[in-house]
This record gives structure tokens, sequence and C-alpha cells, in this order.
């Protein structure tokens, strides 16, 4: 089965995404699945991961509404309210969805960079397992740190790195964020997601070239088994269209062996999210 493990829909109200500012204009329309499913079917894939783009639990049934009407839609990846004192009872209730498969808070968004670390998400983190789900993380590079000490106290909870950390690309940075996946990579409980790359380089001027650093590193540090691709379609909209996107991993991806290519566009997150 191939898999894109890292997709969004939305319904597109201005009060409902203020995070698509006038900048982003070309994500200001809904993207539903029947939008997507074509781009799925042109590329050569089975199905992908609906994920989360508002932190509301009517975002969470939203999907899982839209998962039971589209066979193509494997997977949601919702949110809760982690640090909630009503987390078990939110956990019951989706849990019992069996597309319902991880969960994904917005903590690039969160001012305090070691937010993952308070008390009340460490207790929401601590609940997952009890459910068999994942947790995605979405950080920015500050916010690495944070996020290897909570992996750390949580040795038994399966996570995945959204966006390889969302690296400076346009930057052409590459340390510490280098090293902290590395970091990352020691704990065997942690994959990575190989998508939204291009949004973190020049929208308009990337080429395959500048992405090869930062590609190395996660398939040197990660291997296949733990690395899974993404297309964050519709964001990836900002700097490329779909087939362009999985143009770019495909280019990179095709030196490694049939098995390991069928790992990264599938396998690795049908295990991860058992699909």
């Amino acid at each position: 089965m191939r898999i894109d493990a890292h997709q969004h829909f939305w319904e597109y109200h201005p009060e409902e995404y203020p995070w698509i500012t006038e900048e982003l204009g070309v994500l200001r329309r809904s993207f539903l699945p029947s939008d997507l499913a074509p781009e799925l079917i042109k590329s050569g894939l089975d199905g992908s991961i609906a994920v989360q783009a508002r932190q509301s639990l009517d975002e969470s049934r939203w999907l899982l509404s839209l998962a039971e009407k589209n066979s193509h839609i494997l997977g949601v990846v919702g949110w809760v309210d982690l640090c909630s004192d009503h987390i078990d009872a939110q956990l019951a209730e989706f849990s019992r969805h069996p597309q319902f498969v991880g969960v994904r808070h917005v903590v690039q968004d969160e001012p305090d960079d070691s937010f993952m670390l308070r008390t009340d998400f460490l207790n929401g983190i601590d609940r997952l397992k009890n459910h068999g789900l994942k947790y995605d993380i979405l950080i920015f590079p500050q916010q690495l740190e944070a996020a290897l000490k909570l992996v750390a106290q949580f040795p038994e909870q399966a996570f995945v790195i959204d966006h390889i950390g969302k690296p400076s690309i346009k930057d052409g940075s590459l340390q510490p964020w280098k090293k902290l996946m590395k970091e990352f990579s020691e704990f065997p409980n942690v994959n990575c997601k190989i998508s939204g790359m291009i949004t973190e380089a020049d929208w308009k001027n990337w080429k395959k070239e500048d992405m090869k650093p930062y590609l190395e590193t996660v398939m040197e540090t990660f291997a296949p088994s733990r690395l899974m691709y993404g297309s964050d379609w519709p964001v990836c909209l900002l700097a490329g269209d779909y087939c362009r996107v999985i143009d770019l991993a495909t280019h990179y991806i095709n030196q490694l062996s049939t098995q390991d290519q069928d790992l990264v566009f599938g396998g690795t997150a049908a295990q991860f999210y058992n699909i």
C-alpha cells in the first residue's frame, strides 16, 4: 500500500483559520477529499493520513466523518485537549473509531518553547498509549530540545516528527538541527516524516539540490524503516503542486532498494499508524 502520510482538509472560513493570512492566499479556499482523490490517483498512491489543522474537538469529529465517507482516507490524526482534566473522556470518545490513529497539537504556535514539558501536557501524552494512539510532533527547531526531553520520558509511546523538524532550508542552515535529529534517532520509538520541506525553502526558487543535505541527514539517522513520505497538501501549494512534491521525494529515494522505497512510500506509515 502506497500512502501519503500527511495531508490536510478544511472548509475555509477566515475566522476558523486565522493562520491562513493574506500571504498564504492560495490556501484561502476549501480543500476536501474530492480535491485530493485525483492527486492520489495520478501519483499512484492508495490513500492518505488526514492531519488536523484546527485545535478543536469538532475538527477531529469532522475529519472522522470524512474518513467514514471516503475510503482513501486511511487514518485521522486529530486533536484532543491534552492539557484538559477531561482528557480520558475525550480519548475514549475518539479511540472508538478505528480510523482515529493519532493526536497532534500545534506546538509550533505555542509561545513557550517548553510547552511540551508542562505537567498537564505530559499527563495527556501519558494517556495515549492506553488507547494505542500515536503522537505527531509539530515544532520549530528552537523547540527540538524540549521535544527530546519529552520523548525521553515516554519510551513506550510512539512519536513521529512532522516535516523533518522544520529546519531552515531557505537559509541553508544545518546545525544545531542536524545534531538534534541524530539525538532523536537514538530513541527507537521516534519516527520522522519526509514532508513539509518545500515550505521551509525559498517558495519560488527552491531546487531539488537544496533539499539533499536534509534528506541525507534523516536517511542516515532514521533509515527507511522509520521514515514516511507526506505531501503536506494543500499547504505545499505555497511552493509547489502535489506532483512536484512527490517528484522531489521520488528523485532522492530512487537510489534506495525497492524494499526501502516501499517502506518510505507506505510501509512505515502503515505499520506506525496500524493501517
